[in-house]
């Protein structure tokens, strides 16, 4: 479970608002998609979730642990129950699919066999398993999110953060990766919070929409809905 109990951040010397007063509870297993226009806080509502920013007043939990007691030798430990995926990839582009996904592995100390038996496993997933040997060059745009979208997943998080995924892809390779989100969302049972500020893919996925303005939320509703 994620919760937000009276969050507030602020940025610059104006102290502006990025999140104001935000209340949220999110379930294990959910399908979240928040939703905003660039600056209306979804990217900061991640940060604030990874520990990579601070709310200067109230609390952020991921189960029992609050994050903003978190100590940055702890932080570690805290992202590892997390996945994140971008818009843009952030894929090596000198290694293989396979290799990127590994790498992801390799950074906790995973053996060889195990990294040898979960890869595959997880290319498979999100439908790449004839491409393991393929370079990011020699794939396309969405290709590439789905390995990003695999070692994101590799080591088993409860929470998976997808910041603006389709942002760089074109409508059908769009629609692709939000089908397969939904489908790791089904039957992996992950927590994703998708942010984006596409309409259309916000009306196509049919969850729980969250819209925040000014950094603050306006709307939380059940109806699939993308209403600003």
């Amino acid at each position: 479970m994620i919760l937000f109990k009276n969050v507030t951040k602020t940025y610059g010397e104006e102290q502006s608002f990025a999140i104001e007063n935000v209340n949220l509870k999110i379930e294990d297993g959910e399908f979240v998609v928040l939703v905003g226009q660039s600056g209306a806080g979804k990217s900061t509502l991640m940060k604030l979730i990874t520990g990579e920013q601070k709310a200067e007043k109230g609390e952020v939990f991921l189960g029992k642990t609050r994050i903003n007691d978190l100590a940055y030798r702890d932080m570690p430990q805290h992202r590892r129950s997390l996945g994140i995926i971008f818009q843009d990839f952030k894929l090596l582009s000198q290694k293989t699919a396979f290799e990127n996904i590994a790498f992801a592995m390799e950074i906790l100390g995973k053996d060889a066999s195990e990294i040898g038996r979960k890869v595959p496993r997880f290319l498979n997933i999100v439908g790449m398993g004839a491409k393991a040997n393929k370079f990011p060059s020699q794939m396309s745009g969405g290709e590439r999110q789905r390995i990003a979208i695999a070692r994101a997943l590799i080591n088993e998080p409860k929470v998976l953060l997808a910041d603006e995924p389709t942002g760089n892809l074109d409508v059908f390779n769009s629609w692709d990766i939000v089908n397969l989100l939904l489908k790791i969302n089904e039957q992996l049972k992950t927590t994703i919070i998708f942010a984006t500020h596409n309409k259309e893919v916000v009306n196509s996925i049919n969850k729980r929409v969250i819209s925040l303005d000014k950094g603050k939320i306006i709307r939380d509703s059940l109806d699939g809905k993308y209403i600003i």
